[in-house]
């Protein structure tokens, strides 16, 4: 159940995942052991799916980000399959949905700069038949990479 707790929980551990357990107790006012059990409950509903680091790509030499909008006039699930197959291969893209509208995928390229970029390009339109690729380059990261929105989520 995601009541009040766990939503503080999962707040706290959004915007700091190196918190300690007594930190983390604290901050939700709840004991250690109470909170410890919360989070392997969690875990096991996979309310929480793991833990990650999030690291700054512009430190790291990653300036050029990417929204790549893909058409297909293909859309059996075998295609699918071999598509998510082949962009997963890609390490660039870090973020890939199926959308609805004008477009059929939404891949979300992180990379050095243009060249680098081009040769991702080339690499996706290497593995898969696709009817079009059209890209938009990000110029400016207003905000990125922000936590989830608990307070909106619904009790369940």
């Amino acid at each position: 159940m995601i009541d009040q707790f766990n939503k503080a929980i999962l707040k706290a551990l959004q915007q700091d995942g190196s918190l300690t357990q007594r930190e983390l107790s604290e901050k939700v006012n709840l004991s250690p052991n109470a909170c410890w059990n919360r989070i392997q409950t969690m875990k096991k509903e996979g309310v929480i799916t793991g833990q990650t680091v999030q690291l700054d790509r512009t430190r790291l030499g990653l300036d050029l980000v990417v929204f790549a909008m893909i058409r297909t006039r293909h859309h059996s699930a075998e295609w699918l399959e071999t598509f998510r197959r082949h962009v997963q291969t890609i390490p660039e893209v870090i973020d890939f949905f199926r959308i609805g509208g004008d477009y059929d995928y939404l891949l979300k390229v992180v990379t050095r700069d243009m060249a680098s970029y081009d040769a991702v390009y080339r690499r996706l339109i290497a593995g898969v038949e696709l009817d079009s690729v059209t890209s938009y380059f990000a110029m400016e990261a207003i905000e990125e990479q922000r936590p989830l929105p608990i307070q909106e989520t619904r009790e369940q």
